[in-house]
This record gives C-alpha cells, sequence and structure tokens, in this order.
C-alpha cells in the first residue's frame, strides 16, 4: 500500500551543470518496475548549476510540472512566453500538439526543483504555459492544490490530466492526511525534512508511492515540505 524508494535507490545522473535523480525510468536510467505511476511518468529531482540549464528542446502530449526548491529558474518557449518561477513556486506547460521551451537558471546560485511529467488525458490542443506563486504560509499545516485538472480548483494552475499536484508545509509534530480514492495513485516526496507515512520513516527526498483506497497520515519529524501527486 506504501512503497519506499530511498533517495539513494534512485536512477542518476550528473551531467556537470546539472545533477539529476530520476524517481522513475528516465533518459539512461531504465527500470521495468519504475516506469510510471498511475498517469504519473516522470518526477526527476534536480540540481542546476549557476548560469546553465536546458537549451529549447520539444515536447508532445505530456503535462509538464515544475516545482522550484531553491534559488529560481526561467523559462522560454516557442510560444513566446517568458518567466522566471523561485523557489517554492510552481510553473505547468501542457505541451499538446508540440511546443519548444528552454529552462535556464540565470541565478548565481545552485537551483534545485521537481520536474514531474503527467500523461494528458487525452492528446492533442493548443500548448499552454503558466506559472503562479504560492506562498508558503497559505499551506502551512495543510495541502494546498498547486495545479489541477478539476474545474473546482479554481485557484490552482489548470493542468489537462485528471491529476492534483498538492503542497504543504508542516512543522516537526505535526501531522497531516490524504485520502486517494479507489483506483488511483499517488506520490509523496518530502522536499525538505524527515516525515514518517503511517509511521513509517521517509528522509528528505525519499518518494513514497502510495496506492489507492487508503487515507495516510503524514507526520513530520522535522520542519517539512512536502510535494504529492494524485492522479488516475
Amino acid at each position: 500500500m506504501i512503497e519506499k524508494r530511498t533517495f539513494e535507490s534512485l536512477g542518476h545522473a550528473d551531467h556537470g551543470w546539472l545533477n539529476a535523480r530520476h524517481h522513475f525510468s528516465f533518459a539512461n536510467y531504465y527500470n521495468p518496475e519504475r516506469m510510471g505511476w498511475g498517469a504519473i511518468r516522470v518526477w526527476n529531482d534536480d540540481e542546476i548549476g549557476p548560469n546553465s540549464g536546458f537549451p529549447p528542446h520539444p515536447h508532445k502530449d505530456m503535462e509538464i510540472i515544475t516545482y522550484v526548491r531553491s534559488g529560481a529558474i526561467t523559462h522560454q518557449d516557442s510560444m513566446g512566453n517568458t518567466g522566471r518561477t523561485g523557489a517554492g513556486d510552481v510553473q505547468v506547460m501542457s505541451a499538446g500538439t508540440g511546443v519548444r521551451h528552454a529552462e535556464y537558471n540565470l541565478e548565481s546560485e545552485t537551483t534545485t526543483l521537481f520536474q514531474i511529467w503527467i500523461m494528458p488525458r487525452a492528446s492533442g490542443g493548443a500548448p499552454s504555459w503558466g506559472a503562479k506563486p504560492f506562498p508558503k504560509g497559505e499551506r502551512s499545516g495543510k495541502f494546498v492544490t498547486l495545479a489541477s485538472g478539476f474545474a473546482e480548483d479554481s485557484d490552482a494552475l489548470p493542468i489537462r490530466a485528471d491529476a492534483r499536484v498538492l503542497g504543504a508545509t508542516i512543522k516537526a509534530g505535526e501531522s497531516v492526511t490524504h485520502s486517494v480514492g479507489e483506483g488511483r495513485h499517488a506520490y509523496l516526496v518530502p522536499a525538505v525534512g524527515k516525515i514518517t507515512i503511517d509511521g513509517e520513516p521517509f528522509n528528505a527526498r525519499d518518494g513514497a508511492a502510495l496506492s489507492g483506497g487508503q487515507t495516510v497520515t503524514i507526520t513530520a519529524i522535522e520542519d517539512a515540505e512536502i510535494v504529492l501527486v494524485d492522479s488516475e
């Protein structure tokens, strides 16, 4: 019901400017038991060196969510969008029929982020991009929906998938709960801090694959920042 994926067990690629860990099979990391989790296809834990980044490259039919943990990322795309997304904030790109984008760290410090790919509910559609700040104080002690494919989540960034991206900051000793619906899949990573999930310990940047049909209790052993994706 809860599968633990330690940080040390993740795929690893160090390109000098980019030090990446892969929760799921990606690029040269292949693990047939970690091809995805429900509609979640990619969860990369990236450290991007100062004044470097990903040059323009294409995507198609994928929802791409970037959660910046420290530093900032500057986005450019073939639709004419540009934007800088800082720590704790989120950007989303619906690749749709096809888009080219670049993601640069133009800062003087290393930028760390989670890059999450979710398969869309349908292929095609015009590509789009958006970004939004999410002050950590607004998600203190509770989950807040950062990106969502559900119309009722009007404050969240829209994505084209039956999924939600949630964030929470919880102080040491505090707990939050999350219910995973029958047939759904959730994946949780503490960006910062040690936690327990139903009593099982997880360190920062460990992954937890949560099966559907259960409610879990997440307790912070240390002040923690949590990202969770709940998908089909």
